[in-house]
């Protein structure tokens, strides 16, 4: 598959058909997870792959009182109105969680200790252009607050849990979303 295809066609899924994804084809969305770029090479990256549905529903209910307690703080309508039932139903769901202490050389400028991140964010964004290449469709989901995700995988205090990838056949039509023109969102020096 081109590349190009996947970047432009992959969109996020919120409904998965319940059909388990086989174990290889994890270990080669993950094996393209760690092929991203990190900062000094640091690899901040751990994931933990989750399919147990008492651990995929307290995921869910985590994830609701989340969207509740934003909605009470936003007001925002679409939050009250967001279903994340498909957590329960999603396959397959990996937690990515970052090593603050594998950030690079950015640990010791101003505003930095974020490149860990971005490194987190890479192997996340190859993770869901190779399900795409698979013909698999994702999620990256972020509603849900650390701590308790932190206690729900039993992870250590000392890392980051920043995503939850779902990961699925898709149970329908994805949404298209429409993209600013590019003209709206470059500047250059020249």
């Amino acid at each position: 598959m081109d590349i190009a295809d996947a970047i432009k066609n992959r969109r996020s899924c919120r409904d998965f058909l319940p059909e388990p994804i086989d174990e290889s084809t994890i270990e080669q969305i993950l094996q393209a997870a760690i092929s991203a770029p990190s900062p000094a090479n640091n690899q901040p990256w751990e994931f933990v792959v989750i399919t147990n549905q008492d651990v995929k529903a307290r995921i869910y209910a985590e994830a609701d009182e989340r969207r509740k307690a934003l909605f009470q703080k936003s007001g925002w309508k679409w939050v009250d109105r967001y279903n994340v039932e498909f957590l329960k139903r999603v396959p397959v769901i990996v937690c990515v969680t970052g090593d603050p202490t594998k950030t690079g050389a950015d640990m010791f400028t101003e505003g930095g200790g974020v490149a860990y991140q971005h490194a987190c964010a890479a192997a996340i964004q190859n993770m869901l252009l190779t399900a795409y290449s698979l013909g698999l469709s994702s999620l990256w989901f972020t509603l849900f607050d650390k701590d308790v995700v932190r206690k729900i995988l039993d992870i250590a205090p000392d890392r980051d849990p920043l995503a939850l990838i779902c990961i699925g056949k898709p149970g329908g039509e994805l949404f298209v979303t429409p993209r600013k023109p590019l003209a709206e969102k470059v500047t250059y020096l020249r």
